[in-house]
C-alpha cells in the first residue's frame, strides 16, 4: 500500500495498517526527516501504538508500483495527482480516496481510470501534534464504497484489511449518500470554525445563535442530499451536535489550515457541493452566505 500524504489522518491510518504488519509506504513532505530518525508514534483513545521504522519515502517513483493507493492528503493538493498516481500504478492497482468534500474521485478516475476509484470517509477526531506524533481523540471510523465501475466485494475485501489492523470500518453501497452523510459535520463546522477567525467547536456551540447557525446549514445539506436522492434522516442534526460536544476545544481540520497560513478546501468541502444542490433545484441560502464568509477570511488572511 501506497499512502499519498502524511498528515494526522495518513498517519494514522497508515500506521495502523503498517502495525498490523502490511506492507505500508508513506509518500512524505515535511515529516521526512522526523519520521526518519525517530519513528511514527500515535497516541489513541483506542491505544497508543508506534512505528520505529515506517518506510517513508520523498516521492512516488521511489515508491514503485503497490496494489493499493490511499489518497489522503488534502483536496488542495490534487493538482499533484497528475505526476504522483501514475508511477504508484500496475494493471491492477486500485485507488481509495479518504479526502474530505466531493469531487475528488473524479479529478483521480481522469488520471487512473474510473475502473480504479473508491471513495471514503474517516470519521475521526485527530490532530498532528508535532512532526511525526499525532494525537486520536476520539471517533475513527471509516467507510469505503466503490465510485462507479466497481468489482463486486473489492470494497468489502479492503474494509476487511482495515478491520484486521484494528480500525473500525465498513463498506457502503451508496458511495455518495455516505459522502453527503459525512458533509452534515463538514460544511457548518469546518466551515464556522474558519468564518468566525480560527476557532474551535465549542466555541461554537457555546452561544444559540452559533448553535442555530450550525444547525441550518445542517438542514440544508439534508435537503441538498434528498434532492440528489439520498435519504438522510433529520435526526442526524441532534446526532453530530451531541457527538462534538464531548470533543471539547476540537480544532478543525479547515481551522488548522486557516491558522497556519495554508489554502483551505473550499472547493472539496463547500464550492462543489453548492454547486450540485443548485443543479439540482436547491438554494442554499446559509452556505452561500457561509461560503462568501470563508472567501473573506480566506483573501484577508
Amino acid at each position: 500500500m501506497a499512502v499519498v500524504g502524511a498528515g494526522a489522518v495518513g498517519l494514522y491510518y497508515g500506521g495502523r495498517l503498517a502495525n498490523a504488519g502490511h506492507d505500508v509506504r508513506f509518500l512524505v513532505r515535511s515529516d521526512y526527516e522526523a519520521l526518519s530518525r525517530h519513528g511514527l508514534r500515535v497516541g489513541s483513545v483506542h491505544g497508543d501504538f508506534g512505528i520505529p521504522h515506517p518506510q517513508v519515502f520523498r516521492s512516488a517513483e521511489e515508491i514503485g508500483p503497490v496494489d493499493l493507493v490511499i489518497v489522503i492528503w488534502k483536496a488542495t493538493s490534487n493538482g499533484h495527482l497528475a505526476e504522483v498516481l501514475p508511477p504508484l500504478l500496475h494493471p491492477e492497482t486500485q485507488v481509495l480516496t479518504l479526502q474530505n468534500g466531493l469531487g475528488n474521485c473524479e479529478r483521480i478516475a481522469e488520471i487512473a481510470g474510473p475502473q480504479r476509484v473508491l471513495g471514503g470517509q474517516c470519521f475521526v477526531c485527530i490532530n498532528r501534534i508535532s512532526p511525526g506524533i499525532v494525537r486520536h481523540t476520539a471517533g475513527g471510523r471509516v467507510t469505503i464504497g466503490e465510485w462507479r465501475l466497481g468489482i463486486p466485494g473489492r470494497a468489502d475485501d479492503i474494509a476487511r484489511r482495515f478491520q484486521d489492523a484494528g480500525i473500525h470500518c465498513t463498506a457502503v453501497a451508496d458511495l455518495e449518500r455516505a459522502q453527503w452523510e459525512k458533509l452534515v459535520w463538514n460544511i457548518p463546522f469546518n466551515g464556522l470554525s474558519v468564518a468566525e477567525g480560527g476557532v474551535t467547536t465549542d466555541v461554537l456551540l457555546a452561544s444559540a445563535e452559533s448553535e442555530n447557525e450550525l444547525r441550518a446549514l445542517m438542514a440544508e445539506v439534508l435537503a441538498a442530499a434528498r434532492a440528489l436522492g439520498h435519504g438522510l434522516d433529520d435526526g442526524l442534526i441532534d446526532f453530530q451536535i451531541e457527538r462534538t460536544r464531548p470533543m471539547g476545544p476540537y480544532r478543525t481540520s479547515s481551522m488548522i489550515d486557516f491558522v497556519e497560513g495554508r489554502e483551505v478546501e473550499v472547493d472539496a468541502i463547500w464550492r462543489e457541493p453548492l454547486r450540485r444542490a443548485r443543479a439540482a433545484g436547491l438554494a442554499m441560502p446559509h452556505l452561500t452566505r457561509l461560503l462568501e464568509r470563508i472567501g473573506e477570511r480566506t483573501l484577508r488572511a
